[in-house]
């Protein structure tokens, strides 16, 4: 299997698999607009999809100038000078593009399926990946792997609008065209490594991977001894191409010359220069005069480098690491210093069984790719082992990175399924069984010449030494005459095996071959199952669209998100300011097209506790906050009806967390806590969380449902009690059909100058006396 073919049908097999692996890859993706319709998923999406949007229709200019009034209120937000820009213009080219040539395609359909198309030219970046690193057969093994895993589908599915849609593609491509570079030394594939990197920092913040981990492997290569011209060249050309490139990106500026997180780029880059400056002047300088030279250099280097990032970090010239960076090192950081990342909860760590649930079979064949690449240990596969180690390490500590993983895990994968393959298909043709009554069959090739090929790709001098050995085996073959043809076929086959630097253990029993791949193929066909299974469920159900089933059977379709934001954009004026929590910004900008006071880019932490502050304060003191804001409506999610457990009342830790951080006089965690340390909503919830805003408006007539008995809340199955809150500063806008969903207007300044709670008093007061006269 491992044997190139030049026949015409291999030339014509590769090529159409290939394709077939890219219409799968798409296919799969497509079950969320099958079973739902096409439409935009999740928050961040709404975000891309808004900006894409305004793209198209005012053009690059005023899409790079915008400054957006309707987010931040009432701080604004330049969208240029804060955005990966990326995905926005690949979308608004296409778009173009295909009006051109008269395809009037709507800018939604090309969001919608971008993420899919880019999936199939992931597969096959896999595919030129794995092919520099084993051959075309573990290429194509490699890219079906990647088209169908769970662990990229989860952000590439028909509707998944966000970066990481083109973003993975552009990760394994850049990586590709690197090892590329390494191995041939050529200037133009660094150049091209330099471009795509520069698509990669326009399109997701995720490139600094590819900038620590392309440095890491030249310093590996420069510690183990593999310092060459080719090596010098390509990462010369990329570092220096590349960093240019990325820096007119503004949301990126100046970042690669003045943060720590691109520290290891510069350094490796000056590390190379020196390195080969002193290559150069090796040969000019008698020996003894040049160790005595370059001990002086490092020294000096070292102290100068040392000294310099001191006096640089120390006044501020480059930037301390960030909180994110440091909560990849340590999981509970954030929850201590930064809540609003640890509130995230695709920032969470990864559960073990994640692993299986995202790469199924992948995950036990992974380790033994990385074992082979360790036998190999050429440049490219030190690269692999290197990507191999951290993205393990970064998937661990953050369920997000788990992208990052699948694409080594599935070019691993591919490596180990393809040797099990090569030698369990092993045709008889090319290794006889050569067997006698007294020994045991050897397995010898026939018609093989010796060929010394040289070490290259940095094989090491393991490989040189057997190159040696093969060579002094050819000479010492050609010098003597053969006594017969069965030893000058044992000699030539120790010069085969010396020049390949392996041995090969064919396997000659049909009965275990057949077994054997019978095997490979059952699993296979299992872990295609396991793909479809959970990408139909788990990954293509869209977050404003949720889907249930009844008791008996049938589907159960709730579109509250939809229908609250169809009230608001139909209901509310034109400059409505809408206060929620920072997950429902995008969306409510997106679809309401309202003026929202925080969103998803999480970006003014203090803005962001200030409306914690506001939901988890009693009424007088959220009152204060919400006109100091110009806050026309409050939105919530209530999940109490219909068991739907991401709503605010289990989110409201974090906000209060987060409040607490800005405002500690105002909000404190532990009043919201029972005496036994317990977080209840129920009778036995504490005064603090029963008084607070948020309380209020999740379980307002909350008790009317059950006609005035004790409620029930089937998220956190407590019993409420049969007197639910009262509002004064608030009053009802609208609720969804499944209550999942509640907007609440904020009351005018009573027009007599009184305090709304007693105003609220007085009506309630004059209503029961109208109506007791009216009975008699």
């Amino acid at each position: 299997m491992s044997t190139e073919s030049p026949s015409t049908i291999a030339k014509v097999l590769k090529p159409t698999i290939l394709i077939l692996i890219a219409i799968v890859a798409i296919s799969s993706r497509l079950f969320s607009i099958i079973r739902f319709e096409s439409v935009i998923h999740e928050f961040d999406p709404w975000f891309n999809y808004r900006t894409t949007q305004h793209l198209v229709k005012n053009g690059f200019y005023d899409f790079w100038n915008w400054f957006d009034e309707k987010s931040w209120y009432p701080l604004g937000r330049v969208v240029g000078g804060t955005v990966y820009p990326g995905i926005m213009v690949t979308s608004a080219l296409i778009h173009n593009v295909l009006h051109f040539f008269n395809f009037p395609v709507d800018i939604r359909n090309v969001c919608v399926f971008l993420a899919p198309m880019f999936s199939g030219l992931t597969a096959f970046s896999a595919y030129l990946l794995t092919k520099e690193l084993k051959d075309s057969s573990a290429g194509l093994l490699a890219a079906a792997f990647l088209g169908v895993a769970p662990g990229y589908i989860s952000r590439s599915v028909a509707g998944s609008y966000d970066n990481e849609g083109i973003a993975i593609f552009l990760l394994v491509f850049t990586f590709y065209l690197w090892i590329k570079a390494v191995k041939t030394g050529s200037a133009f594939f660094g150049l091209l490594t330099a471009l795509f990197y520069f698509y990669m920092v326009s399109a997701w913040g995720g490139y600094v991977f590819i900038t620590n981990l392309v440095p890491l492997h030249a310093f590996t290569l420069l510690l183990m001894g593999r310092f060459s011209n080719r090596l010098y060249v390509s990462y010369s050309t990329f570092y220096a191409v590349g960093t240019l490139l990325s820096m007119q990106i503004p949301f990126v500026g100046f970042q690669p010359t003045r943060t720590s997180e691109h520290m290891a780029a510069l350094g490796v880059f000056g590390l190379l220069q020196l390195y080969a400056f002193a290559e150069l002047i090796r040969g000019y300088i008698p020996p003894k005069q040049f160790q005595t030279l370059l001990k002086g250099g490092i020294a000096a280097v070292a102290i100068i480098a040392a000294v310099g990032l001191t006096i640089l970090s120390f006044s501020g010239v480059i930037a301390p690491f960030t909180g994110r960076f440091y909560s990849l090192y340590d999981t509970g950081y954030a929850k201590i210093h930064i809540p609003i990342i640890a509130s995230v909860s695709e920032h969470q760590p990864t559960a073990w069984t994640s692993f299986f649930f995202d790469l199924q079979m992948l995950i036990f064949l992974f380790p033994a790719g990385v074992y082979l690449c360790f036998k190999e240990l050429k440049d490219e596969h030190v690269f692999i082992i290197l990507y191999s180690v951290f993205a393990s390490y970064f998937a661990g500590v953050m369920v997000r990175l788990m992208l990052t993983l699948t694409p080594v895990v599935c070019v691993s994968a591919a490596i180990a399924y393809s040797t099990l393959l090569d030698t369990y298909l092993e045709t008889s043709k090319h290794v006889l069984a050569v067997t006698s009554p007294d020994a045991t069959a050897i397995a010898a090739p026939v018609d093989v010449t010796p060929e010394v090929k040289p070490a290259g790709n940095g094989a090491g001098t393991g490989s040189k030494k057997a190159a040696a050995k093969a060579a002094a085996a050819a000479a010492a073959a050609a010098k003597t005459p053969a006594k017969s043809a069965d030893t000058d076929a044992k000699a030539q086959a120790k010069a085969a095996a010396a020049a390949s630097g392996k041995k090969r253990y064919p396997i000659f029993n049909f009965d275990s071959r057949a077994l054997v791949v019978l095997q490979l193929t059952w699993f296979l066909f299992m872990f295609a199952w396991h793909c479809t299974y959970v990408t139909s469920g788990s990954y293509s159900s869209p977050s404003i669209v949720l889907a249930s089933r009844q008791q008996d059977g049938s589907q159960m379709i709730i579109d509250d998100f939809r229908e609250a934001y169809y009230w608001l954009r139909k209901n509310t004026k034109e400059d409505a300011k809408v206060m929620s929590w920072w997950d429902y910004g995008y969306q409510m900008a997106g679809m309401a097209n309202v003026t929202t006071l925080v969103d998803n880019n999480t970006w003014n932490n203090t803005h962001i506790a200030t409306v914690g502050k506001a939901m988890s304060t009693s009424e007088e003191v959220s009152y204060k906050v919400l006109r100091q804001h110009d806050v026309d409506y409050v939105l919530i999610l209530f999940g109490g009806v219909i068991g739907y457990s991401g709503d605010d009342i289990n989110k409201f830790l974090w906000m209060i967390r987060i409040a607490e951080g800005v405002y500690p006089n105002d909000v404190k965690e532990a009043n919201f806590f029972t005496p036994r340390g317990e977080y209840k909503v129920d009778h036995d919830a504490t005064k603090t969380m029963k008084e607070s805003l948020m309380y209020k408006m999740s379980y307002y007539r909350f008790a009317e449902l059950y006609g005035g008995g004790n409620a029930v809340d089937h998220v956190r199955s407590a019993r409420m009690p049969a007197e639910g809150p009262t509002l004064s500063v608030l009053e009802e806008a609208y609720t969804t059909e499944n209550w999942l969903v509640r907007i609440y207007k904020v009351k005018d300044l009573d027009i007599l100058g009184r305090d709304l709670k007693d105003s609220t008093a007085f009506d309630k007061g004059k209503v029961r006396k109208v109506s007791s006269l009216k009975r008699k």
